[in-house]
């Protein structure tokens, strides 16, 4: 028990503990991609129990219990927080190797002091003690955010967003910065043309006009990103299966908006081309802006239909996908390339077989002026454990340069998932500290150092360029 999550977790050599504790540990945190809930934070919401705050909407904890054998009305159902929370407790100790027992220690230890280990029989105390600190001002969450030296949070915002909860944030003086990013994926979703129906008949009603021709939806949509821009927004970011760079020609595109208008059911060439035209579009906005553009790409979603009814989206029935992604990257990214229109980008995948190909599709379109420009992703959903971090570490290491890499992100609806970045650089530290003792990198520490340092947060600062939001 001694060893388990002491002062050097993960840090297997003196040279890691040294890198670590010396470069990277006490670093502020640049979170630009998550889906932290604005109101919550505009607000500065103190959460009742350690249910709500823990596990409510944590769907890598609900599909743990239900793995663990836990009936659904402890997980989404109805049973009082003390209830779940005893079933999660039950669960835990079955995690071993997950990285949800790495987590849920890390973050019982850095934000209530709690050093036990979770299970049955101290379930009802950590409960109680985390229960009466949470009603503290303390556990605001704007205090959680602030103090683990966050300095810049990105949200995850739908383009028909009022933005009001990131306005308050702001006249508030709130002292980190909370910036939304523009996330248009129901703008595009032509699979379902009913739901994208009603979604630009949402978009009239902001404007209180007719939009009945692609040229329309386009200004609507256009007003909205510089809507964005106006609130400090200067990232999107993109949640699809994979990237579409179907040519079609402009007729093509305003008859396909003609028919999902009507609500009429599109052929699946017809979904492609429209898809395809819409994600061209975003990219040249946001490099007419200067905005990073972000792709997550190979989820394959709500796979489990009789579960989707009942629980809804975005509750644990999600996997990794293996769809083809090389071509249709490269002909989008070389679209963009080919008419000067191609913006910062980061492109992070889900299925591990496609890390080389990221990497080195990152590499084709750097443009030798902005170092960094086209970013392989950090290790992101199922990924995001110790094993997929140092996969995309290696290849990005073996393909590009690990140095220009922009770091870590949460990718979280929790606010007690910032340890995330502390695993992260205990991680990166001891890959670059193995090597130093193994005598693959030279025993150079301050020049070692500040890679790391630049990997942790100075590569984020000056790539986002946060600092020029006021």
């Amino acid at each position: 028990m001694k060893n388990f999550l002491n002062e050097d977790f993960l840090l297997e050599t003196k040279t890691a503990q040294q890198l670590y504790h010396n470069y990277a540990a006490q670093l502020p945190i640049i979170d630009y991609h998550c889906h932290l809930p604005p109101d919550q934070i505009a607000g500065d919401v103190n959460f009742n129990t350690l249910t709500s705050i823990w596990l409510n909407g944590d769907h890598y904890k609900w599909r743990a219990m239900r793995a663990n054998g836990v009936n659904e009305a402890y997980i989404t159902g109805n049973k009082t927080d003390w209830e779940k929370f005893e079933q999660w407790a039950a669960t835990v100790p079955y995690t071993l190797r997950n990285p949800l027992y790495h987590w849920t220690h890390l973050e019982l230890q850095r934000y209530f002091g709690i050093k036990e280990l979770l299970s049955p029989a101290t379930a009802k105390n950590i409960y109680d003690e985390c229960n009466e600190k949470l009603q503290s001002p303390e556990y605001s969450v704007r205090n959680l955010i602030k103090n683990r030296r966050v300095e810049v949070v990105c949200t995850t915002d739908d383009p028909l967003d009022d933005l009001a909860h990131h306005q308050k944030i702001k006249q508030d003086g709130y002292a980190v910065k909370i910036l939304p990013a523009f996330r248009p994926d129901k703008a595009m979703e032509a699979d379902n043309t009913k739901a994208l129906n009603a979604y630009i008949t949402r978009l009239e009603a902001i404007f209180n006009t007719s939009i009945d021709n692609f040229e329309a939806y386009l200004q609507a949509l256009k007003k909205r990103h510089n809507y964005f821009a106006a609130n400090g927004c200067s990232v999107s970011d993109h949640g699809l299966e994979q990237l579409y760079a179907k040519k079609s020609t402009d007729l093509e595109i305003r008859l396909i908006f003609s028919r999902i208008r009507t609500e009429q059911v599109l052929l699946p060439d017809e979904v492609e081309k429209f898809k395809s035209a819409m994600l061209y579009h975003f990219a040249v906005w946001d490099h007419e802006k200067g905005w990073v553009q972000q792709y997550h790409l190979g989820a394959l979603r709500n796979n489990n239909v009789r579960a989707l009814m009942q629980a809804g989206p975005d509750t644990g029935y999600d996997s990794i996908g293996d769809f083809s992604q090389g071509k249709n990257l490269s002909a989008f990214l070389n679209k963009l390339e080919a008419e000067d229109k191609l913006t910062k980008t980061i492109l992070y995948n889900l299925n591990p077989a496609d890390n080389e190909l990221f990497a080195t599709m990152a590499g084709n379109f750097n443009d030798g002026v902005t170092a960094g420009k086209m970013q392989f992703g950090s290790a992101w959903w199922f990924l995001d454990q110790k094993d997929g971090m140092i996969k995309q570490l290696n290849a990005l290491s073996n393909m590009g340069l690990l140095s220009r890499m922009v770091g870590m992100l949460t990718d979280s609806r929790s606010f007690l998932s910032y340890p995330r970045h502390e695993y992260f650089r205990r991680i990166l530290c001891n890959l670059f500290g193995n090597d130093i003792e193994n005598g693959e990198l030279p025993n150079d520490l301050p020049w070692t150092g500040k890679i790391i340092q630049d990997i942790c947060y100075y590569n984020a600062k000056n790539y986002f360029d946060f600092d020029k939001v006021k």
